[in-house]
Parts: structure tokens; sequence; C-alpha cells
């Protein structure tokens, strides 16, 4: 299974659309956004624009909550948490999201996880502690930083950082 992993979009649209793109071309079946969306729109027009499962985390910026959770109500593959970490299973691995790196490290730190998403802090990292790897995919919204995401084939072991301006 291919999985899409992006963070802190602060509501850019061209980024989120150009990547959307590229992760719809490259197979993705599912969507991580380890949180920072902003507006509720922009959760909306991803959900809409992507078929697969789309899981959304708050982040610490979140325009208006409730209009969030009554948004995600009207896109069935949009699955928004109000708390964290999430913790999943994709193709028998687990998997811990939380949008925040000092958790993040503690949940990889922890042995529990295979692999634990986060973002906040808008610097794109790999890094395997033992046996789980930790990953921030960037900030697609690029503030800060160029705008970034990773792209995870379960059937590998590593994801891959995607630079957007390197996407034709």
């Amino acid at each position: 299974m291919k999985i899409a992993i992006i963070s802190d979009t602060h509501d850019n649209i061209p980024n989120i659309y150009k990547a959307l793109n590229f992760i719809k071309k490259q197979g993705a079946e599912m969507i991580i956004h380890c949180g920072d969306i902003c507006a509720a729109s922009v959760m909306l027009e991803i959900a809409k624009k992507f078929s697969g499962p789309a899981h959304f985390l708050l982040g610490n910026v979140v325009s208006d909550e409730k209009t969030l959770k009554k948004k995600s109500e009207e896109v069935k593959n949009a699955l928004v948490y109000y708390k964290e970490p999430v913790k999943l299973r994709v193709d028998n691995k687990k998997i811990a999201i939380t949008h925040y790196p000092d958790i993040a490290r503690q949940l990889a730190e922890s042995g529990h996880f295979s692999y634990v998403f986060y973002g906040h802090n808008h610097r794109p990292w790999i890094e395997k502690i033992d046996d789980t790897y930790l990953i921030n995919p960037g900030t697609l919204g690029g503030l800060f930083a160029k705008p970034t995401f990773a792209l995870w084939n379960t059937a590998e072991k590593e994801p891959r950082l995607i630079l957007l301006e390197q996407l034709p």
C-alpha cells in the first residue's frame, strides 16, 4: 500500500493541489495529515480530491474546530482526530501519528510502533530509533521551509521525502 504523509499545509491550496496530483499519479491509497490543516475548507478539498481514506490531525493551528467537525461529516473518507496520539495498524505495521515532535520522539523510543509520523516544526526528517522510523514530512504549506511531503510504500521500509519544487 502507498501512503502519502503530509503536514502543516497552512491553507496553501496551490501546493496542496500539486502534491495531490503527484500522490494520485503514484497510486497512493491513503493520506495521513499530521496537523495544521487550518481552515475546514482545506480538509474538505483534500478529502474530496482524494478517493481513499484521509486521516487528519488538528495540530495547533485550526481556524474553527466546530466547522471542521461539521465539514468532515460531509465526506465519507475524511477521518478527523481530535485527540492525540492516533494509533493505526496498516499492513500489519503499528503506526502512531501526532503533531508534536516531543511526543513523537517518546512514541518512537517506546518501541511499540514501527512508524511514528509527526509535524509542527516544518523540518523534514527521517530517523531510525531502534526498530522504529520517526518521520516528519515537513511543511506542505511552505512556511519557513521549502514545501515537502513524504510517500511511503509499505512494502518498503523507509518512506521517501519529496521536495515539491522538484515535481513537474
